[in-house]
């Protein structure tokens, strides 16, 4: 089986090479890894190719991150499909194997686990601890969702379902994971391990308006599908996820 990583960078010199590294490192897994730069300007290009791991590179200007992803999943040769971006890396070296176990069961279509966020100058220092768990109908208008950077799935599901709607300038991971998951309900399964750290700052949590914006396009899509969705139910039951996140930590 063999497993296609995604990283999608854009002027990642500061962080890259922690992500480059963390990819290569991993054992006994078959491994594609496919880099879609941006056309940065810095010395990212320069870093990867450091790397004769990479399988793939790709470097020109896009419209934006999810269009990036698209192009990776475009070019993935692999049975799964994951991402991992430039600014994060994975837990240990054993990731992409558990990851690999998980999809020996030919019924399970994807996958998803924990994630840590963590300091931006510091990968050993947590802040957040999105803990997940085994997925329910309902659960996104609920304001549930698993971590995106710890999702994989097959490479027949998004030949099947599509990739990333480019409607959506900040949400379209949700949009995905929604219409995967929720809509067409493939099998999925939790693992309940940390798989990532991902360092603040990201594009959906830098700033205050951002993730205003992102919540406002997570809204539309959850408004457009069900007639019954609670405004109060989705804001209270988020705000109470976001809180345990802050307040507990991995074992």
């Amino acid at each position: 089986m063999k497993l296609s990583i995604i990283t999608v960078c854009y002027n990642s010199e500061q962080t890259i090479r922690d992500t480059l590294n963390s990819i290569a490192s991993q054992v006994n897994v078959d491994l594609e890894h496919i880099v879609i730069d941006g056309a940065s300007k810095d010395s990212t290009l320069n870093i990867v190719k450091q790397f004769p791991h990479v399988s793939k590179i790709v470097s020109e200007s896009d419209n934006g991150i999810y269009d990036a992803m698209n192009k990776g999943v475009s070019l993935a040769s692999g049975d799964v499909v994951g991402t991992l971006n430039a600014d994060d890396v994975y837990m240990d070296n054993n990731v992409l194997a558990s990851i690999e176990k998980v999809f020996s069961d030919p019924l399970v279509e994807a996958c998803f686990a924990d994630l840590v966020y963590v300091k931006q100058n510091d990968l050993n220092q947590i802040v957040r601890f999105w803990k997940s768990k085994d997925y329910r109908q309902g659960d996104f208008k609920m304001g549930w969702m698993p971590a995106h950077p710890t999702f994989f799935a097959r490479k027949s599901v998004y030949d099947r379902l599509g990739g990333f709607d480019l409607n959506y300038q900040i949400a379209a991971d949700f949009e995905l994971l929604f219409r995967f998951i929720e809509v067409n309900k493939i099998r999925t399964k939790y693992l309940p391990k940390t798989l990532v750290k991902m360092r603040l700052g990201g594009t959906t949590n830098k700033n205050i308006s951002n993730i205003f914006k992102q919540n406002k396009e997570i809204i539309e899509i959850l408004r457009n599908h069900y007639d019954n969705f609670s405004l109060f139910d989705f804001v209270f039951e988020k705000l109470k996820n976001r809180f345990a996140q802050f307040t507990s930590r991995p074992k």
